[in-house]
């Protein structure tokens, strides 16, 4: 496997945003948030390169990438100049709840010549209410990349794009992440990874939460998400 360079973990949601109903002390704690189930599809994460472990509380998944990774430049294709992998979680969550997250922020391995920008594309959404989506983008470059390092992507969620999870006590959470890159010349040369995720319900991430009533949609609205890349860690 490749060296862990980038390792995400859900963070930080921010509580009682505008429009949302505010955290009750009644409201269930995120560690109630457990994984029935993970599974990944896409060309970033073909059948055999991916490892998975899941702790033994079923409240940490953590995914090894071994081909997550794209390339630009001279004797490179079309097709390694972007890859996708979609994380898809089942999830089970104290019933007459929603829950959220808000805030999310990604490391990832960028070496990038001049003229190369590395794009990062993350889509949020339940299974449920695929229709309701919330999606960011951030570009990569700069001279600081030419001899490589680790990059930051932080998502900053507004609360008038938030997708709850579905009234119940299930849901599958899909997180579609795919990287990108694009040049301004034939001969410059670059390469963009994500090698390594974490994904927790527990210390790392404080989730939002609203009760279930019958003016509740069953599924909520836009999505937010929460995961930081560290590096060389391993839950």
């Amino acid at each position: 496997m490749n060296s862990l360079i980038a390792l995400f973990l859900p963070l930080l949601a921010v509580a009682g945003p505008l429009g949302l109903a505010p955290r009750q002390s009644s409201a269930p704690s995120p560690d109630q948030i457990t994984i029935l189930d993970s599974s990944t599809s896409g060309n970033g994460c073909p059948q055999g390169s991916v490892s998975t472990i899941m702790s033994p509380d079923k409240t940490v998944v953590t995914f090894g990438f071994d081909s997550f990774q794209t390339y630009i430049g001279p004797n490179t294709k079309p097709s390694d100049h972007s890859k996708n992998c979609q994380i898809h979680l089942s999830l089970k969550y104290p019933g007459g709840f929603q829950y959220s997250v808000l805030d999310v922020t990604y490391h990832g391995y960028a070496r990038l010549d001049p003229g190369v920008t590395g794009s990062f594309y993350s889509t949020y959404f339940f299974s449920q209410a695929a229709e309701n989506t919330e999606s960011t983008r951030s570009d990569i470059s700069g001279p600081n990349l030419v001899n490589g390092q680790v990059y930051t992507k932080n998502d900053k969620v507004e609360s008038t794009a938030i997708v709850w999870s579905p009234c119940g006590t299930t849901g599958i959470l899909n997180i579609n992440n795919r990287i990108a890159l694009t040049a301004n010349s034939t001969t410059a040369a670059g390469e963009l990874s994500d090698d390594d995720a974490t994904v927790s319900f527990t210390q790392q991430l404080h989730v939002s939460w609203r009760p279930c009533t019958t003016s509740t949609s069953p599924y909520g609205h836009a999505v937010a998400r929460n995961m930081q890349k560290i590096d060389m860690k391993l839950t």
